[in-house]
């Protein structure tokens, strides 16, 4: 007769309840990269989240969009029937992007869409309220702001106005008008870096001198926006344009921002001196599409410390992609194809921010053949840290 002591018998017994995995019970990690749709409606186009903005608190994102009619010319211009009216909406997650709602701020009369940078016509029946002076700071580093900026012309002329909320986006204050800083307009949109309570640094795009869009400047405000005051041109006046700007802090003196330009590379300014002064520190992208049809950069400081470009690509394979800076965006690696699914060249204007988990969620306009011959939100989900290493695109 065998015997066991007794901690043996124990385990052994164990073992006996306790069944193998059967194949297929392993815990499969998530794709590196996910896509899904966010806002697509039958008739309706859904466009250029870039014009807008994006927040976040922790998996709580928030985002804006423009909702217009579509209308096909064939690839020729934007799908978008200029008869009709269109919406500007907002996009709310609570749960890091894997799940959305959608809601009008026009039905609380703000964000009411307005002037030459719509693509559709106003809102039938809805009030374009009057822009008001700011006359009591605002708290930048209150937990629930969001600050939005809004453009009424994007060829370089007309006014721009800005909105703030406390409570992360459900209820806004505005819209307050922004000086033309001695230009012959503001084309703003939300890029914007808190420096402290009342210490704020915008960074917009104007017209040149010659009235057409246009150019990037720094702004800067240190009383909570009840005024505004010009810091710098980012480059020389182009022949092109050199516009909407996303930017980033890299320490307590250097700031870095990549701009749009028309002649197709996504470009890499520098500041050594709290946006002074700067150079041209590189391209960071070489090409975002062909012809006029260049995209806008969406620039994160990610976690790792790397910072991380994304960009609609609108060229063949048409799609979303990524570079990567590991010095403070002195070089950039290869691109990085985070889908190239697209049905045509209208696509785009991404926002991105990042999640606690390390995950980016990207949001933007897109167009395949899945979804239909309508443009519409996607957002992506993707890992910075695996996927670099899982599909990178040639250099071209």
């Amino acid at each position: 007769m065998i015997s066991f002591p007794p901690r043996l018998l124990w385990l052994l017994t164990l073992a006996l309840l306790v069944p193998p995995n059967a194949p297929g019970d392993e815990k499969k990690e998530a794709p590196a990269i996910r896509h899904q749709v966010v806002y697509h409606k039958k008739g309706r186009f859904g466009g250029w989240p870039a014009n807008h903005g994006i927040w976040s608190w922790g998996d709580e994102i928030l985002f804006g969009f423009s909702a217009a009619h579509f209308k096909d010319y064939e690839g020729s211009t934007h799908a978008v029937d200029r008869k009709k009216p269109e919406h500007h909406l907002l996009a709310r997650s609570l749960d890091g992007g894997e799940t959305w709602t959608v809601t009008d701020p026009s039905e609380k009369g703000v964000m009411v869409p307005r002037g030459a940078m719509l693509m559709g016509k106003p809102l039938p029946g809805v009030d374009i309220p009057p822009l008001r002076q700011l006359n009591e700071a605002i708290d930048f580093t209150h937990p629930g702001l969001a600050l939005t900026f809004r453009m009424e012309d994007y060829r370089g002329g007309g006014q721009s106005r800005f909105y703030f909320s406390y409570d992360r986006g459900k209820n806004w204050n505005g819209p307050f008008a922004l000086p033309l800083f001695g230009t012959p307009g503001i084309g703003a949109r939300t890029d914007y870096i808190v420096n402290g309570p009342h210490d704020l640094m915008a960074f917009l795009s104007a017209g040149k001198t010659d009235g057409k869009t246009g150019r990037t400047l720094c702004v800067q405000t240190k009383n909570g926006g009840v005024s505004w005051e010009f810091v710098s041109w980012i480059g020389p006046e182009p022949e092109g344009y050199h516009v909407m700007p996303s930017s980033v802090r890299l320490n307590e003196k250097e700031l870095l921002t990549v701009i749009r330009v028309s002649s197709k590379p996504l470009a890499a300014y520098h500041s050594p001196d709290n946006g002074k002064t700067w150079d041209l520190r590189c391209d960071a992208v070489a090409m975002t599409g062909l012809r006029s049809r260049t995209n806008p950069p969406s620039l994160l400081k990610l976690q790792d410390g790397r910072l991380a470009v994304v960009y609609g690509y609108r060229a063949k394979p048409y799609g979303l992609r990524a570079s990567f800076s590991s010095d403070d965006g002195r070089t950039w690696g290869g691109e990085v194809i985070l889908r190239d699914d697209g049905a045509s060249w209208d696509i785009g204007y991404p926002r991105s921010v990042q999640r606690p988990d390390g995950k980016v969620v990207s949001v933007y306009y897109y167009h395949d053949k899945a979804q239909g011959p309508e443009p519409y939100i996607a957002g992506t989900i993707w890992d910075p840290a695996r996927v670099t290493a899982e599909k990178t695109a040639p250099q071209q």
